[in-house]
Formats: C-alpha cells, sequence, structure tokens
C-alpha cells in the first residue's frame, strides 16, 4: 500500500494511521516498516478495544472516534514533544540512563547485547544482567539506530553482537549472540537483518 512506499521515502516525523485500511491494517503497517518507523505513530480509529495493542506496538497516542478538537490538539502536542525529545536524544552521549528505586545507572549502548519488550517496558539486556527501562521498543529502535536492529516485533539486537544465523528444528533461523544467546528471527525482518550483516539472502536460504 501507499504508506509502505511513502514512509520511508519521506520520513515524516509523525504518522497517522487507521486499524482498518485497505489491503493491511495498521498494525502490518508499523511491523512491515521497522526500523522506518517515523518517532510519533498516532492511531486514528472507530475500535477502542485495539489501544493495548497500539501502544505495545510503540503508538504515542489513540484518538478514539468521534473526538473533538481539544483531544487532537493534545495528540498533536505530545507528538510535537516527542519529535523534539526524539532529535536531542540523537545528540545526547553513548549511554541511556536507567531510574530505580533510590539510584540512577548509566548503561553504555555499546555494552547492550539485546533488548525487548514488556508491556510498557523494555528489558534491556547487558551480559547476564537486565535493566528494566520505561520506554517502548520502538522509541529505543529509533534512537539506536543504525548500531541496532529490529528481529521479531518484540525485539532488538545489537548488530555488533550478532554471531550468525542458526538454523532451528522448525527450519526457521534464530539468532546466535557472542554471549550464546539464542533469538527467535521473525520471517518479516529476517532479509532486513541479513542486509544489515551483509549476508547474501542466496546464502542464507541455502
Amino acid at each position: 500500500m501507499a504508506a509502505l512506499a511513502e514512509i520511508p521515502k519521506v520520513r515524516p516525523d509523525l504518522v497517522f494511521l487507521d486499524v482498518q485500511m485497505p489491503e493491511c491494517d495498521g498494525f502490518d503497517v508499523l511491523e512491515r516498516l521497522g526500523s522506518d518507523l517515523p518517532p510519533a505513530v498516532v492511531f486514528v480509529t472507530a475500535y477502542d478495544q485495539y489501544a493495548l495493542r497500539a501502544f505495545e506496538a510503540g503508538a504515542l497516542d489513540y484518538l478514539l472516534k468521534p473526538f473533538d478538537d481539544a483531544r487532537f490538539d493534545s495528540a498533536l502536542k505530545r507528538a510535537k514533544e516527542r519529535v523534539a525529545e526524539r532529535r536531542d536524544s540523537r545528540k545526547a552521549a553513548d549511554r541511556i540512563v536507567i531510574k530505580g528505586t533510590g539510584q540512577v545507572s548509566f548503561v553504555k549502548i555499546s555494552d547492550i547485547d539485546w533488548i525487548e519488550a514488556a508491556d510498557y517496558y523494555a528489558c534491556i539486556h547487558v551480559g547476564s544482567k537486565t535493566h528494566l527501562l520505561r520506554r517502548t521498543l520502538s522509541e529505543l529502535e529509533e534512537e539506536l539506530k543504525p548500531a541496532f536492529c529490529r528481529i521479531h516485533r518484540c525485539t532488538i539486537v545489537n548488530l555488533d553482537r550478532v554471531q550468525g544465523l542458526k538454523l532451528n528444528q522448525d527450519g526457521e533461523y534464530d539468532v546466535l549472540l557472542r554471549s550464546a544467546t539464542v533469538l527467535r528471527l521473525s520471517r518479516r525482518y529476517r532479509k532486513q537483518l541479513q542486509s544489515r550483516l551483509k549476508i547474501d539472502n542466496s546464502a542464507a536460504d541455502g
């Protein structure tokens, strides 16, 4: 559909998506965009049952039809703030700030092995340690480009930590990290990962 072709080319800061659209739904658009996901995504729909799924997918807001101008202005204000924060974060240092109970920790981005989504949080895996951060996976993926790549709708990996791809018993590929961690590779993100790793597609297919 047009959105999948235009968004990577135009690279907008904000995109409004409906849940139900011709050819594929809004969630399919987000998943297919992968690393080309805009900084701010707002769902606009008449269906309230998809709200949780939308936020899990990285949506900033969920406008339920019918909505008034005040509600739209509120969503737009949040989107502008998100875009401004994202631009500032790209200028930030090479570390992530983890705020816990009574303490603040700093994690070097280069030390992170992989990150997985956990409801409204992200689990950051650094060796044997795991840090919980109240950020969406989509936010972190955008912030950590190009060092990280999405391999599943719930997982992004540090490309420097990838040792290779390994066929599993189902005939699909898993991602093998240098730490010996094995992560599921979604077929939808496989070509993207192979491209980022400079792996010939025909070699992997064989």
